[in-house]
């Protein structure tokens, strides 16, 4: 695990950015995514100098389950990986919005290698 101050990993995705055909489920979140956190983290979630990537082994299912995800969007959550500092809460995306994201984010990292 890394945080501030530790060795921290390079804010990139694993191999590039790299889009496998979508689930109609993750097509949604991939709209959803690029319109309401793509800002931050990057177009489909591969990093921007404003966010890290969620393409990235950090992120892994193991290490963050789905709920992280939704406990983030819903309630914020304190930087402890990265230094681009806290995420706060983004009461504007719904739900099923969050969902969608979710299946967005696993399919893409799936494709990529990180299950």
């Amino acid at each position: 695990m890394f945080w501030a101050g530790a060795s921290e990993p390079q804010p990139e995705a694993a191999t590039g950015p790299m889009i496998p055909p979508l689930s109609p489920l993750a097509l949604a979140g991939q709209n959803s995514f690029n319109a309401q956190c793509a800002a931050c983290h990057g177009e489909n979630g591969f990093g921007s100098p404003q966010g890290p990537p969620l393409i990235h082994v950090i992120y892994e299912p193991s290490h963050h389950g789905d709920f992280a995800f939704v406990r983030a969007v819903q309630q914020g959550v304190r930087a402890h990986h990265w230094r681009f500092g806290n995420m706060p809460a983004q009461p504007q995306v719904s739900p099923n919005e969050i969902a969608s994201i979710i299946a967005f984010i696993r399919e893409v990292q799936v494709a990529h290698g990180i299950r």
